[in-house]
């Protein structure tokens, strides 16, 4: 039985892009869920609506996946299983410090589309920002059009938007357009613009983010509330604060209160939940997704995770290319110094992301399985369900990681009706040291994780 738009939306694993609402005209309405992030509502919309809605939904069966896409649009080149095709890779960064200190990696996220804008080759961006809505979501997607624009919004937004306004906006505006997005949500709107071709004409350039997974609104509020900075104080939050005494991957997070001149800091690492294994805040659909390196994008810009780039606190990125263009923007860079860095085989790309390949394949099997024992509609995947090849001792491990993202929503919804931060921190240490024991964690380990993630909610009311 195919996996439609009604299951997505029933089973929870809508993930809010907005693809549906733009391909119907806005038929199907994208409205904010009980935990905060954008969701699909299908109620009352009619059947010829859902239709068109399904097709374009990059976890429904009725949509094409990943390889139809890509292939579609660079079958020529080659392709490897593991980040789909790939012209070139590349770990780099801006050489500009201020431009680079500023970014939440090397900085060519923001350096390319704004090279794109300057080059004429499009007019405007689709990218997220900061919103300038008053008490409502932090994060939204805008539309810049100029490289000023673009280079302010630059850096990593661990929070859930929907693309739907800011990509019909463009219906009707003369121009061509660069999107940037996450992988499903770049699948999702090449998916719209093979269907739409005022869309279709629109779009010039589909710009990937390696993606572990997508973090609810909770996220942000959860680890600014261990700062100090309850939820409904929050005004802005910086989720990759560069640290000169530690390694790239040990960032800090990021909080100020409304009315509050300065944020406030801490490593990342130390507040509960700050860990990505941890999987807390994570939207369901995430479960269910198998592509990293965002296989449908003309070139996906990610962190260069290796032991030989890491120890730079600047950050370095990596970049798979699949677009001439971007791969000619790239080496003109490199050749006048504007960027600095060097080829990236595959290989290392994809050791780079090796925890995420645990999740998204070896657990994406287990996940699948788990659902069909229990009498579940599944999506179908480029990965089989099933057990086999995953080690006995990690499948606890998949199952602790799957449950925490619900729980920790609860538990920060608990903690937000009484006022009191501790009823998260209680709740989430002890999923925490459950994990930590499945992982093998030592109990001296487990002990002084509990011990870290407790003196940062001191002196909070917990």
């Amino acid at each position: 039985m195919p996996f439609t738009i009604e299951e997505v939306v029933a089973g929870g694993t809508c993930v809010g892009c907005g693809a549906c609402s733009v391909a119907t005209g806005g038929r199907i309405p994208v409205t904010i869920g009980r935990y905060g992030a954008p969701q699909a509502r299908l109620d009352g919309v009619p059947a010829a609506a859902r239709a068109v809605g399904s097709r374009v939904c990059p976890f429904s069966d009725d949509s094409p996946n990943e390889d139809v896409l890509a292939d579609a649009r660079f079958g020529q080149l080659p392709h490897d299983g593991r980040v789909g095709r790939f012209r070139a890779g590349y770990a780099a960064r801006v050489t500009d410090e201020e431009f680079l200190l500023g970014s939440s990696s090397g900085g060519l996220t923001g350096w390319v589309t704004a090279r794109l804008l300057e080059r004429g080759e499009v007019d405007g961006v689709i990218h997220v920002g900061r919103s300038s809505e008053e008490g409502g979501a932090l994060f939204e997607y805008q539309v810049s059009s100029t490289p000023a624009e673009v280079v302010a919004k630059r850096k990593s937004r661990y929070y859930a938007t929907s693309f739907a306004e800011a990509l019909a906006s463009i219906r009707g505006r003369e121009g061509r357009f660069a999107f940037v997005g996450v992988p499903c949500f770049v699948r999702a709107a090449r998916a719209v613009a093979a269907q739409d071709p005022e869309l279709n004409r629109r779009l010039a350039f589909y710009l990937g983010l390696v993606c572990g997974h997508l973090k609810t609104p909770g996220f942000a509020e959860a680890l600014a509330w261990q700062l100090g900075v309850p939820p409904g104080e929050l005004d802005e939050v910086d989720f990759r604060v560069k640290n000169p005494t530690r390694s790239a991957s040990r960032y800090d997070f990021g909080a100020r209160a409304q009315g509050a001149s300065e944020m406030v800091t801490a490593a990342t690492a130390d507040l509960l939940g700050g860990s990505w294994g941890h999987g807390m805040f994570q939207l369901n659909a995430c479960n269910y997704c198998d592509d990293i390196f965002a296989e449908t994008a003309d070139a996906v810009f990610g962190d260069a995770w290796l032991p030989r780039y890491v120890a730079d606190y600047r950050g370095t990125n990596l970049v798979i290319t699949r677009s001439p263009l971007i791969d000619a923007i790239i080496e003109d860079g490199l050749e006048s110094g504007a960027i600095v860095g060097e080829a990236l085989s595959v290989d290392d790309a994809a050791a780079s992301q090796a925890a995420n390949f645990r999740h998204r394949r070896d657990g994406l099997r287990v996940r699948l399985a788990d659902d069909l024992r229990a009498g579940l509609p599944v999506p179908r995947k480029r990965v089989e369900p099933g057990y086999e090849g995953v080690p006995t001792q990690r499948l606890p491990l998949i199952r602790q990681r799957r449950a925490m993202s619900p729980i920790s929503e609860r538990a920060l919804e608990e903690a937000k009706r009484s006022g009191r931060l501790g009823r998260f921190l209680r709740i989430m240490r002890r999923e925490v040291m459950t994990y930590q024991r499945l992982e093998g964690k030592s109990l001296r380990t487990r002990l002084a994780t509990f011990v870290r993630h407790t003196s940062v909610g001191r002196g909070l009311g917990v």
